[in-house]
């Protein structure tokens, strides 16, 4: 993995393998995978109100949103939106 090029090809790799998994099991047992686009802002979103928080670093984990005051997990409400979306698109 010293090698960045090769690491990259690595890891891009191991995730074309998972999603092709993830999509295979999910046929085989008639479920639908909605993949969100990489961009989707899943961990700036507030899950209560909507709001788009800016700036938001890699290194906060916990945030509070500025409209309706809820403080969030980064992760937990990154689930919470992600769940949000995927019920959307179905």
């Amino acid at each position: 993995m010293a090698n960045h090029k090769l690491a990259r090809s690595i890891a891009d790799m191991s995730f074309f393998e998972f999603r092709r998994q993830l999509e295979y099991k999910a046929e085989a047992a008639n479920v639908r995978v909605v993949i969100a686009d990489q961009w989707y802002p899943s961990s700036k979103l507030c899950s209560s109100c909507g709001s788009k928080r800016e700036g938001l670093g890699l290194g906060e984990r916990e945030w509070t949103c500025e409209i309706c005051h809820t403080v969030h997990d980064r992760d937990l409400n990154a689930a919470m939106n992600l769940r949000n979306y995927a019920m959307q698109v179905a």
